[in-house]
């Protein structure tokens, strides 16, 4: 049997996404235990220095810790230290305090079948996909864990050894390098001595990673009908309410000189079928005329029986590296995601437009 891989959301984030977007579903029986549940502790081997030891809790006081730290041992991460907070699930910092994740390490129950250790990423690879040589025997390592493949994405982050992964249903975690410990969490980050949010410069890179990938030919593509100012990449499904409401907009982005790029993301069970007789119409042209009548009046367009091919599957699977939780989820073409709403002023702000 197949264990269960983390696939906890936070409930304000779910409550969040429900409102304001067409949500995937989420899977009810995940593992989204409370930190004060008993909780399957990872043994975690060896001590840390007084000084590093003072100076960590010296620096999540400064930067709003107010929980009691009641130890700072190394973690099962590579690089970081596991700082064990009272009755919340425990922080993993580096040495330099720059990068923290939050969050509870589960021990990887797959027999360990590469032993060797990684080479260790550089600040440089932030944000790359691994190595077809690293992807490989990451999944050598994760047997028991379903939702494994080759198609899975994984990416090298700013924490050498410390790998961003994500289910092809686009749930993202974390896990050491030689796959042995996964968690749920997120990288945030400190500067100045504070919390600044996630690793937008990771983020950044690694969607535009992801952008190289998709098939360019398998998108539908809404040019610019002035000078170019702007190009978005859009994942959307023929179902979603929202992303229909956005439909309605984009003669107005055009005219603003916004290029959208579709990405075929069906969420909806009805959706991947309806989705890829779009996909399937001879041309360009005719795909976005059918797209169009789907989004606009409610109208799907069946494949034509010739047609057993599925174009949309493929770029559904290399955009899971976005970690889509919601559509219509709205990129830049330099990555960054958008997070409001799209019916805000602040929308025409995050392209550059007015």
């Amino acid at each position: 049997m197949k264990s269960s891989l983390l696939k906890s959301t936070g409930l304000i984030g779910a409550i969040l996404l429900a409102t304001t977007a067409c949500a995937q579903p989420i899977d009810t029986t995940a593992n989204n235990q409370k930190a004060s549940q008993s909780t399957q502790n990872v043994k975690v081997i060896g001590t840390v220095s007084k000084s590093v030891d003072s100076r960590l809790r010296q620096l999540l006081t400064q930067a709003g810790i107010k929980t009691q730290i009641s130890s700072i041992v190394p973690s099962n991460l590579p690089n970081m230290y596991q700082v064990n907070l009272a009755g919340q699930l425990p922080l993993h910092i580096t040495e330099d305090g720059k990068y923290v994740i939050q969050g509870e390490l589960q021990k990887n129950p797959s027999k360990r079948v590469v032993t060797k250790t990684p080479a260790r990423s550089t600040s440089v690879q932030a944000g790359k996909p691994v190595s077809a040589s690293v992807k490989s025997d990451i999944l050598a390592n994760m047997d028991a864990l379903k939702n494994m493949s080759t198609k899975t994405p994984f990416f090298y982050t700013a924490v050498p050894g410390v790998i961003w992964g994500a289910t092809l249903e686009g749930v993202p975690f974390l896990l050491s390098d030689d796959a042995q410990y996964i968690t749920d969490g997120e990288i945030s980050v400190i500067e100045n001595g504070q919390f600044i949010g996630l690793d937008e410069q990771f983020e950044k890179r690694k969607n535009q990673s992801v952008f190289a990938t998709l098939d360019e030919s398998q998108l539908i593509n809404y040019p610019a009908t002035g000078p170019e100012r702007a190009v978005i990449y859009v994942a959307n499904d023929v179902n979603c309410p929202y992303c229909r409401r956005l439909h309605q907009q984009l003669p107005m982005l055009n005219a603003k000189g916004v290029t959208v790029k579709t990405i075929g993301y069906p969420i909806y069970e009805q959706s991947p079928e309806q989705m890829r007789g779009i996909w399937c119409q001879g041309d360009e042209g005719s795909r976005r005329k059918a797209f169009d009548k789907a989004m606009l009046q409610g109208e799907m367009t069946p494949a034509p029986a010739s047609c057993k091919a599925d174009h949309v599957t493929p770029n559904r699977e290399k955009a899971a590296g976005l970690a889509v939780m919601a559509t219509p989820a709205i990129y830049r073409e330099d990555g960054v995601l958008f997070q409001a709403s799209f019916e805000s002023p602040e929308f025409l702000e995050f392209l550059g437009v007015q």
